[in-house]
């Protein structure tokens, strides 16, 4: 009598761990994003935190389901979480609704699972990317690095917060989310706002690595005193590449860098 008791008790807090898994969205007020834990998690262990905002026209449900970011946050111990956009879109050339409900699914995360508070990470792919830059320009003291792939802010825009590291990724022939290019055709200027608010001096060139054979990045870095930039460029266009979101969770975690 005691045990069945003691399960109809349980019942309740097992639905509510339930209520929201994968394709089945977390809802938040008006608003949903979508979650997706790693394989590997105990069910008690603090959870690094991948917060992944979509491209223009997708939704959360395809982040937890894409083999170039779930694929990668599965194996590496970190919670994925992936907002709703609304009308599919962000957005991102000032401080917005958008920011203020990054904030609040992350408060909401903390009822549904144990956070590692020093290891959120926020990534985005486009306009995704865009919408991660400005979370880490208006909430940067809640970011342990900022993830962007082909997607940046205005780079004479001042920031009132920045996060701890920045890794931002962008394609030369990139013809939607255009590559910045800077005076004098600066070609390492899609950073330079972070770099001018870490306050960087001059930047090293790392060379060139491949994650895949069919595509190498050269790699540029700064260790400046407010904080790390590293950027990876390439030659091709507007996408997520192959392995890249793995390799650099890998890499922050003190972790040599593998591919899947």
């Amino acid at each position: 009598m005691r045990i069945l008791l003691f399960l109809l008790l349980l019942w309740p807090l097992a639905l509510s761990a339930q209520d929201c898994h994968k394709d089945v969205a977390c809802e938040l007020g008006t608003r949903s994003y979508h979650v997706l834990e790693p394989d590997d998690w105990d069910g008690v262990s603090a959870l690094p935190v991948l917060l992944h905002f979509h491209g223009w026209a997708r939704q959360g449900d395809l982040i937890v389901n894409h083999d170039r970011i779930a694929a990668h946050t599965r194996t590496r111990g970190v919670l994925l979480v992936a907002p709703n956009g609304i009308k599919k879109t962000w957005s991102f050339w000032h401080r917005s609704r958008d920011v203020d409900f990054g904030v609040e699914i992350l408060a909401d995360l903390e009822n549904r699972y144990p956070i590692d508070r020093d290891k959120i990470y926020v990534s985005g792919y486009s306009f995704g990317s865009a919408m991660a830059w400005r979370f880490a320009c208006e909430e940067g003291s809640r970011v342990a690095a900022l993830l962007a792939i082909a997607g940046t802010l205005d780079q004479t825009e001042t920031c009132p917060e920045a996060p701890k590291e920045v890794r931002h990724v962008h394609g030369l022939d990139d013809k939607v989310m255009h590559y910045p290019i800077g005076a004098g055709r600066d070609r390492l200027y899609p950073v330079q706002l972070w770099r001018d608010h870490y306050g960087c001096q001059d930047g090293k060139n790392e060379g060139t690595y491949a994650i895949r054979s069919f595509l190498r990045f050269t790699r540029y870095t700064w260790d400046c005193d407010g904080g790390q930039v590293t950027f990876d460029q390439h030659a091709g266009g507007h996408f997520i590449p192959h392995g890249w979101i793995g390799w650099q969770l890998d890499q922050l975690q003190g972790r040599a860098p593998r591919y899947p």
